[in-house]
């Protein structure tokens, strides 16, 4: 199978002012005591961001060394990254915001442990509280089964692409995830799979559904050894490359199957895991069961995770609501009531 040349490798960013700041030596340090203290990769990569952004703004306020950062500094980083405008004119979200500032509690807890300073100035900083909102749309049956029949099935990617679709439906998974799923997670025959190192870190079995399971079947024997290339990784989903995803560009997958099946929404791997956890919840899946397929560790977090859709909701309101126009009785349901007509001569309201 001949495949283009693919440039995996991307040119080395130039040093900057803020590289050669001494805060990056603490910084180093914080993030390898947070490998050696167990913190998955994905926490580290998330802190390193966080301080390179936050280290390159003290760099243009002449902000050294950890000393020099008292929590009136730091409030006014969160203010700066409160009125921060991204290029298409966009704030930041609180949880971006967030995401910004909770490992710079980490750090500068660490480095009061470390006796870098005398206090921890960052231990009165309050983060950002977040919006616990609904999503912005939830994907019915219909919808998922149509972009379920979007890959070209005549195609050793098309295969691929319908198995990693039916894998994100059928056991709710993260994308990166699915990204570091490898082949001895997976179990067909038992139906599951093993998520190692999810978020948080944590281990955990899923279920695996028939269907998904046929198709992972077909997708590991005929099509993947089409893919391997050199050396194997063990990864389960590999790209026309013959290489492991990476997850911005399974994201960009999944969202052109989700736009060819005609479907205006935002997000990509994200809507199938929200759908999977909706549906069983509307067919009387109880919640704890979702909560421990999903990986959550709050119960609060899956309850706003898997809202009942409006049309569950609707379904017991008429049930269930006195205000109906059929009037339930002993003897039966009476006549409606009726809903036309002008008032007779007289008629008081």
């Amino acid at each position: 199978m001949l495949r283009p040349k693919h440039r995996s490798g991307t040119k080395p960013r130039a040093p900057t002012a803020a590289d050669r700041n001494p805060l990056n030596a603490y910084a180093q340090s914080f993030l390898e005591w947070s490998a050696v203290h167990g913190r998955s990769a994905q926490t580290i990569e998330t802190r390193s961001r966080a301080l390179k952004r936050f280290i390159a703004w003290c760099d243009e306020r002449d902000l050294v060394h950890p000393k020099d950062v008292t929590l009136p500094i730091l409030e006014r980083y969160q203010r700066y990254l409160y009125h921060y405008r991204k290029p298409n004119g966009a704030p930041l979200t609180f949880g971006s915001q967030q995401t910004m500032l909770a490992p710079l509690k980490g750090f500068f807890q660490w480095a009061a442990r470390e006796r870098h300073l005398l206090y921890n100035p960052a231990s009165e900083l309050l983060l950002p509280r977040l919006p616990r909102r609904l999503p912005h749309h939830i994907l019915t049956i219909a919808d998922i089964e149509s972009i379920l029949n979007q890959p070209d099935l005549g195609t050793p990617s098309g295969v691929r692409d319908r198995t990693l679709l039916e894998t994100l439906y059928s056991s709710g998974i993260r994308r990166m995830e699915l990204v570091h799923l490898c082949l001895y997670d997976v179990d067909t025959r038992g139906g599951s799979l093993t998520v190692r190192a999810g978020k948080g870190g944590r281990d955990r079995v899923v279920p695996l559904g028939e269907r998904a399971a046929a198709w992972l079947d077909r997708y590991l024997e005929e099509v993947r050894p089409m893919l391997m290339t050199g050396h194997d990784e063990g990864v389960c989903f590999l790209t026309d490359f013959g290489e492991p995803f990476e997850k911005n560009r399974l994201g960009d997958l999944v969202k052109r199957y989700v736009e060819g099946a005609g479907l205006k929404v935002i997000g990509s791997c994200h809507l199938f895991r929200h759908a999977m956890a909706t549906h069983m919840l509307e067919n009387g899946a109880d919640i704890r069961y979702i909560q421990a397929i999903l990986g959550h560790n709050d119960l609060d977090t899956t309850a706003i995770y898997t809202q009942v859709s409006i049309h569950k909701l609707k379904a017991v309101h008429a049930n269930t609501h006195p205000a109906r126009l059929h009037r339930l009785t002993h003897s039966g349901e009476e006549p409606p009531i009726p809903l036309e007509g002008g008032f007779e001569a007289g008629t008081q309201t």
